[in-house]
């Protein structure tokens, strides 16, 4: 499709959009609907030139016609156990192509104070305590995608949970592509709220049935409240035509804690963005991340956290793997604001290349506008360790299983710190079928 028709098909299908709004939603939400639309015309899909996308460029998905996925009711039951994570107790909600499928999801269980449901039911049904909270932590000052996602929503997932509440489970909130169009697209909105000493884990979870080479462009919102803890897994693994950009946004009150689990497994183009604001004294995040850029795979993470108050703390520790001819992107930046003094603040980015064609941009970024911190940051790229592949080979094992073993071990110190097992044990196995060999996975080794 040319540029020209290119552009024509947006702009009729945001017209379109803008068209059907009034009446159809509440004043408020048609409101940050239609400006996220115009916004998104305006500004486009993102280009290199821009420092934020320097090292990503999303030809592939502005080049393409997309639009809505239809309405697929071929996966079953048997897809579901297949994409999930056996073992797991969770309640879980199962999306097919952004649509909420009621048949495959259970709820049942919850707790008086808990609200899980889908987000387009919630629209419909009870639209009013979602003003607070939907489209208010999100922005598009650093993607156009944020703007896209709000503009074309339909469906997705609230997570409500109300002062003091404590999940006995997992939220397991399984997004499923399928094969068909490749140029279907699917915009899921994710809503976690906390309320005071609140309590949850939320694992969100992009797989696909094979073949399938739509884009998933997804925005979440969690918001802590003081005292509330929240566990959060995004997990992304994509069969490997798929495009996927996603962006977090977190806000933490006074006292609350996060964990931010974040994998990259699939998808030929992913770019990931989470941004956390430290709002009040106390709050702390954790981000650990791993990702794998294989094949022709190009997989890019922004992680920004702001500590806006003093006593903050933020831990995060990613690992990247390259191979194949894969390129792997990571930029951390943490800013420190004035003001914001007896901030604790780590970052770290390891980072190992398993082919000489492969590659991985890291940048870590510190900006500290406060005198009385404890800050630091650091980054390594580079191949196996000689002398522990050579110790390893010393005690008899062969080449390729100390490869892998180290391999397990580089990437096992991001995984092991995930307190799901089921979850865990998943992905270690789905690592390993992505790599070489892959039986020090299999053994547990």
């Amino acid at each position: 499709m040319s540029a020209n028709a290119l552009s024509q098909h947006y702009a009729e299908q945001v017209q379109h959009l803008q068209q059907s709004l009034p009446g159809s939603l509440p004043d408020w939400l048609a409101g940050r609907r239609d400006g996220a639309a115009r916004r998104f015309a305006d500004a486009g899909f993102p280009d290199p030139r821009m420092e934020e996308w320097k090292y990503t460029n999303v030809r592939p998905i502005a080049t393409k016609p997309f639009g809505e996925a239809p309405v697929d009711t071929g996966v079953s039951a048997a897809d579901v156990s297949a994409l999930g994570f056996q073992g797991l107790d969770a309640y879980r909600m199962v999306f097919v192509n952004g649509r909420l499928r009621t048949d495959l999801s259970d709820l049942n269980g919850l707790p008086d104070g808990a609200t899980v449901q889908g987000l387009g039911d919630a629209i419909s049904h009870d639209p009013a305590p979602l003003e607070p909270i939907l489209g208010t932590l999100a922005h598009d000052r650093f993607s156009s995608f944020t703007a896209l996602n709000m503009a074309f929503m339909n469906d997705g997932a609230l997570v409500r949970l109300a002062r003091n509440v404590r999940l006995d489970r997992p939220v397991h909130l399984l997004m499923i592509g399928t094969a068909g169009n490749a140029a279907s697209w699917s915009h899921p909105r994710i809503l976690i709220h906390a309320g005071e000493g609140a309590e949850a884990t939320v694992i969100e979870h992009y797989a696909d049935i094979a073949g399938a080479q739509g884009f998933t462009n997804t925005v979440t919102e969690l918001r802590a409240e003081a005292g509330a803890q929240v566990r959060h897994y995004l997990l992304q693994d994509h069969a490997d035509g798929a495009y996927h950009v996603g962006s977090v946004f977190i806000q933490q009150r006074r006292d609350s804690r996060v964990i931010s689990h974040n994998v990259n497994l699939g998808g030929r183009l992913v770019r990931h963005d989470l941004n956390v604001d430290l709002t009040e004294p106390g709050a702390e995040i954790v981000l650990d991340g791993l990702f794998l850029a294989g094949g022709r795979q190009h997989v890019d993470t922004h992680t920004r956290v702001h500590h806006s108050s003093p006593n903050t703390t933020s831990r995060e520790r990613y690992r990247g793997i390259g191979q194949g001819h894969g390129r792997g992107v990571f930029k951390g930046r943490v800013l420190v604001e004035r003001g914001a003094q007896k901030t604790d603040a780590q970052q770290h980015s390891a980072n190992l290349l398993l082919s000489p064609n492969a590659e991985i941009d890291t940048k870590p970024e510190l900006e500290i506008y406060a005198d009385d911190v404890k800050c630091a940051h650091g980054a390594t790229v580079g191949q196996l360790d000689t002398t522990s592949l050579y110790y390893l080979r010393s005690r008899g094992i062969g080449e390729q299983e100390a490869r892998e073993m180290l391999v397990f071990a580089f990437a096992d110190e991001v995984l092991e710190r995930m307190d799901l097992p089921p979850v865990r044990e998943s992905i270690e196995a789905r690592l390993a079928a992505r790599l070489p060999g892959g039986q020090a996975f299999e053994t547990g080794a």
